[in-house]
């Protein structure tokens, strides 16, 4: 057996909890019987105490001390019963002492003085040579002739006998007890402990080949189920991101090829050379494109941080890609107000480029664009929104992914690689916020980012 086995310490741990549990509960139920025995027995000896003092000691001084000696002897028979007797005078001599008990449990010569002082009954416990006690009940009482004080006593060695029989029943029990609860213990552990290794050796069998696998469900209702479905749930992101990338290589060997194999080919006809130059600029920007998101992802746009207003970033670049629109005869507004934040410029700027192509590029000749930048409780919100063909349903949880193409043909037309919202969705991200795609009822698309705002540069921002 392994001591250092999860398995076995924590047989152990229980073990020995358990164990100590057993051997102070037994310890406090062997004080608490002997205890309580012992009043009983006291109060026993207080009432017989009263008794002799009533009926005998109370006429002594007409009966005689002969005659109570003779009705101890004859009702009482301390020496057989093993019973303390003993009557004193206040002051002076003892009147009464019984003899030597039969058993042995006392020594009647080592029994001292009674008490003179004190409340008229009371009891006290006598412990003498060999560790032998004696609980003796004392009671105070005048007659004609004086004052005495009856003394009864009886041996605790009955109530310790059955206290260390308790004892010893309980020093053989609790070792069987806790064998049987530990033997328990450790098979219930090593069960759940077995299944923790089916879930190990199965999640040692899944690889990148195997990905669909899932590890087994542990319907334990405790925290192995937990595990194995948070367990369930790594595996499914890593089967998405391995498909992810899988796609991503498949879709960027597509895009490449078509540049590249006209590149091969074209030295060998002068008359092909505009087409490769435009190939070879598509094939830049994609792959410019893939650089931007990989810096994206390594953290980019969180080093270069500064204050801003988007809302003045926004007019700016607006005025900068309305010569666009006016070439394709769409009109292209803007309305804007101070909106503070934290952030990277030329990334933010890159957002605002990329949503005003994709608007220009798939609204028709006559159609409009409106970009409008506004602030709402603690965010800050770009909203561009345009009158052109929209996006399908199917297509809005998509539009932002790698490569993605709701319409590959118009794509192909207007030179798109599927990579403008993606690089748009990082950057957002990158900053704290989101961006959403909507397509309305009423026709067009409108994607809105929100982004967090920045309080304290609020004040030194002009208003409107």
């Amino acid at each position: 057996m392994n001591v250092r086995s999860l398995q076995f310490r924590l047989t152990a741990w229980y073990a020995g909890v358990l164990a100590a549990i057993f051997i102070a509960a037994g310890v406090v139920l062997a004080l608490r019987i002997r205890s309580e025995f012992n009043r009983v027995l006291l109060i026993n000896q207080e009432r017989r105490a009263q008794q002799i003092g009533e009926t005998l000691v109370a006429g002594m001084d007409k009966t005689g001390t002969a005659y109570v000696t003779q009705q101890i002897e004859s009702f009482n028979t301390p020496v057989t019963s093993d019973r303390f007797i003993r009557i004193t005078q206040v002051g002076g001599p003892v009147v009464y002492l019984s003899g030597q008990p039969r058993g042995r449990f006392f020594d009647v010569t080592q029994v001292g003085p009674a008490p003179t002082q004190g409340p008229l009954l009371s009891s006290r416990l006598v412990r003498q040579t060999g560790n032998r006690s004696l609980l003796i009940a004392s009671c105070r009482l005048r007659n004609g002739s004086g004052e005495y004080v009856v003394e009864v006593g009886v041996s605790g060695e009955p109530v310790d006998a059955a206290v260390r029989r308790l004892s010893w029943l309980l020093a053989g029990a609790v070792p069987v007890v806790i064998l049987i609860t530990a033997g328990g213990g450790y098979l219930l552990i090593r069960r759940s402990l077995r299944q923790v290794a089916r879930v190990a050796r199965q999640a040692e069998s899944i690889t990148q080949q195997n990905l669909s696998q899932r590890l087994p469900h542990l319907a334990t209702g405790d925290e192995l189920e937990e595990l194995s479905l948070a367990l369930n749930r790594m595996i499914d992101r890593l089967d998405s991101a391995f498909h992810n990338s899988k796609q991503f290589l498949a879709d960027a060997s597509h895009e490449l090829r078509t540049p590249l194999t006209v590149l091969r080919i074209a030295p060998e006809r002068a008359d092909r050379l505009g087409s490769v130059l435009e190939d070879v600029e598509r094939l830049a920007r994609i792959v410019e494109q893939l650089f931007a998101l990989s810096r994206l992802e390594a953290g980019e746009a969180r080093e270069h941080r500064v204050e801003l207003d988007l809302g003045q970033l926004a007019a700016g670049t607006v005025e900068q890609m309305r010569l666009l629109g006016d070439d394709r005869r769409i009109a292209i507004t803007c309305r804007t107000s101070p909106a503070p934040m934290q952030g990277d410029s030329s990334r933010l700027k890159q957002v605002l480029v990329n949503l005003l192509d994709n608007a220009i590029k798939y609204t028709p000749p006559g159609g409009s664009i409106e970009v409008v930048v506004q602030r709402e409780g603690g965010e800050v919100v770009l909203i561009v929104s345009d009158t052109g063909i929209g996006i399908p349903a199917a297509a809005l949880p998509h539009v932002f992914k790698r490569f993605y193409r709701a319409d590959p043909a118009h794509s192909r037309e207007t030179e798109g690689a599927g990579l403008g919202l993606a690089i748009a969705r990082s950057i957002c991200l990158a900053h704290g916020g989101s961006i959403e795609a909507m397509s309305p009822d009423s026709g067009g698309t409108r994607i809105e980012a929100r982004f967090p705002r920045w309080e304290l540069s609020e004040r030194a921002l002009p208003h409107s």
